[in-house]
């Protein structure tokens, strides 16, 4: 059974990060993906018993999380690269927006690199919570723990190693996060702005 597709990406060469890395990461990607489904199924299939499969079947909605986080985290992170880099408008709704959270568009960014410098494996990201209309930053360990409820992904960043280690070596996670940057489209960033501060 197929619920969730492989998306596609078309990632430019970029600064730092080499082909052969982003090959190797979507083809983890890809097996998020995978998974996803595959617990999809096992889980149908335990459910025709769920009584005698109850301890199964939490096991496997524990790591439905995981797996399908880490999916829709991956496509997140690919969509923010393709294109080529575009620099972020500095009169656009987006940039008003970090400036009025956080001072200015500088001061935003060094608060997420922090954020992206936390000890472990895990995730950077910049959401927004359109009930109190606040951009907020978060660390989420592994993929799928510590995600806000209801607010919505704006950016984020993968700083599990394998999205670097490559290229750059443990040693090298400052000079990912600024080649990110460096690569990043903020055209789709602002788009994920605009679909979610309606």
């Amino acid at each position: 059974m197929t619920i969730f597709e492989e998306k596609k990406f078309n990632i430019p060469e970029l600064k730092g990060i080499s082909a052969k890395n982003i090959e190797e990461h979507l083809k983890l990607y890809s097996g998020y993906v995978k998974h996803a489904n595959l617990i999809i199924e096992k889980i149908d299939e335990y459910k025709k018993d769920a009584e005698a499969n109850a301890f199964v079947l939490g096991e496997l909605q524990r790591r439905f999380a995981f797996e399908f986080d880490g999916m829709r985290n991956h496509e997140h992170y690919f969509r923010s690269l393709e294109g080529g880099p575009i620099a972020l408008a500095t009169d656009g709704a987006l940039a008003k927006a970090l400036e009025k959270e956080w001072g200015s568009v500088d001061n935003a960014l060094n608060r997420f690199k922090a954020v992206a410098f936390t000890r472990g494996i895990g995730w950077a990201v910049i959401y927004y919570d359109p009930i109190s209309g606040h951009l907020l930053t978060q660390w989420i360990d592994e993929q799928h723990l510590a995600h806000l409820n209801g607010a919505h992904w704006i950016l984020g960043i993968d700083m599990w190693e394998h999205s670097y280690v490559y290229d750059y070596q443990p040693s090298g996670k400052k000079n990912y996060v600024e080649d990110f940057f460096t690569n990043l489209n903020w055209g789709v960033i602002e788009e994920n702005f605009r679909l979610t501060s309606k």
